[in-house]
């Protein structure tokens, strides 16, 4: 009998973070770095930085679309959302978080809409709440799920507004509780967010699968950031957990000032900025047409900085952005 010849299988980068390493970066204690984007520069930035997962999060609401919360959020406008995540990331695992009343209805709505995710490019999907009967759907259609306890802002009116969750024995049990029969059902990993450090801590060493934290301490098995919190991009206001690296909103603001300050004061486009036409056939040009150009032209050679800028050419195909 001949060889058989084997057929090579499309697959991922080598370098791209799948759920295997996940599990092997809890087993050996090494912390894995979540952050949230919502379009391609945010995430062709962060995939760059070397996160390891990029949560798409229906936080867009209030980053991105100027909502006071995340409930107006809809599918559409989440699925538009990680289709530009996931052309501008190659590495990170890629998580797109369900929005209010996507899984809410029935097992075959959540599923159906969990199946938009991955179509959109996502590796993973995230679900607030103990919903066990949900998740364990979602789950038993092959799709992998991020659980979400402690503060879920799907229910923030339930819980009396945007509380820390978990402070008491009883209320830390309940959570523990709640972990355990979700990772029964068969998610993959758990997100707690606005949890004490201490029952937060317990909980990661209860369960198999990794449990990260957004304001639950620092023993959980990774960390989850919003990208406008940690880069100074988002004002409206700052949580207790959130750590800004740089005030990036401010540097672009003061860009634009000098932007519009030196369009309005003629400095901006300048002579490197123009794109030439030959003298001929500039010549040619104006030898068939009575234009003001001209006069402007010839009044303004003595400050060529501040000239009419040259007519071009219509092949614009050629030109270099």
């Amino acid at each position: 009998m001949g060889h058989t010849k084997k057929v090579k299988m499309a697959a991922d980068s080598k370098t791209k973070t799948t759920i295997i390493k996940l599990r092997k970066q809890k087993r050996e204690g090494t912390k894995t770095v979540l952050v949230t984007a919502y379009d391609y520069p945010q995430a062709h930035i962060a995939d760059g930085a070397g996160v390891d997962c990029i949560l798409v999060g229906d936080s867009l609401g209030m980053t991105t679309l100027g909502h006071k919360t995340t409930i107006p959020v809809t599918m559409d406008q989440m699925i538009s959302s990680a289709e530009s995540v996931s052309r501008g990331a190659n590495d990170a695992l890629l998580i797109g978080d369900m929005p209010y009343m996507s899984y809410q209805i029935s097992n075959e709505s959540a599923v159906e809409n969990a199946g938009r995710f991955i179509k959109a490019g996502m590796d993973m999907v995230k679900v607030e709440g103990a919903m066990i009967e949900r998740i364990k759907a979602i789950c038993d259609s092959g799709i992998m799920v991020m659980s979400h306890l402690g503060l879920t802002p799907h229910t923030r009116a339930k819980m009396g507004g945007y509380r820390v969750q978990g402070k008491t024995a009883n209320q830390a049990e309940i959570v523990l509780k709640q972990a355990l029969a979700l990772q029964e059902a068969g998610c993959s990993a758990l997100l707690l967010e606005a949890m004490p450090k201490e029952p937060a801590a317990m909980i990661a060493k209860e369960l198999d699968i990794p449990v990260y934290g957004i304001g639950a301490g620092d023993e959980v098995d990774g960390q989850l950031v919003i990208f406008h919190d940690l880069t100074g991009l988002f004002w409206d206001f700052k949580s207790k957990f959130v750590k800004r690296y740089c005030e990036a909103g401010q540097l672009i603001q003061n860009a634009l000032k000098d932007y519009a300050s030196e369009v309005r004061g003629g400095a901006f486009p300048a002579q490197e900025n123009f794109y030439e036409i030959k003298e001929n056939e500039l010549e040619k040009l104006l030898g068939d047409s009575k234009w003001k150009y001209e006069a402007d032209r010839v009044e303004n050679q003595a400050t060529p900085k501040h000239s009419a800028t040259p007519i071009t050419t219509n092949k614009t195909s050629s030109v270099k952005r």
